[in-house]
């Protein structure tokens, strides 16, 4: 028992251990207060600035929808992701899939079996219809359609 009313003792006689809970706490409070204000303000800045910023590359969507009247020969619609979308082909824009695969598809030479089912989520296809076109997108794999492709980029041709 001595032992720990001595250390007790001890404790509030060192100026070092002994600190005063009312001065810590008020002072702990002040600062983290001010550094969740600041480190807020400045993650409302970065942020601003970041969306705010032009995209040039990446995988940034150029045109989603237009009209099919103004879908001239060189329009190009879609992402400049190259490198996501790397799979090309070129046909004249059909409506329908075949079997539930694709939305639509592209005809080219050579008959059926060369034509290439189409689905996109970030290119309004049906403007097309009709036109011929070049298509960049991913390949996917299918039970029915011998090659169905997600499509990321189109370019009007005619």
């Amino acid at each position: 028992m001595d032992k720990n009313k001595s250390a007790q003792k001890s404790l509030i006689q060192n100026p070092k251990i002994s600190q005063n809970p009312e001065n810590m706490n008020s002072v702990f409070t002040k600062s983290l207060f001010i550094f969740l204000i600041i480190a807020a303000v400045m993650g409302v800045m970065t942020g601003y600035l970041l969306g705010n910023r032009n995209v040039s590359g990446g995988n940034a969507l150029i045109s989603g929808t237009i009209d099919s009247s103004k879908a001239s020969k060189g329009t190009i619609v879609g992402s400049n992701d190259t490198k996501t979308f790397k799979d090309t082909a070129s046909g004249t824009l059909k409506n329908g899939g075949i079997n539930g695969e694709g939305q639509f598809h592209l005809v080219r030479t050579g008959g059926d079996s060369q034509n290439v089912y189409l689905v996109s989520s970030s290119v309004d296809l049906a403007k097309f219809v009709g036109k011929k076109i070049k298509v960049w997108g991913q390949t996917q794999t299918a039970q029915y359609a011998g090659w169905l492709m997600d499509v990321g980029r189109v370019e009007a041709m005619e």
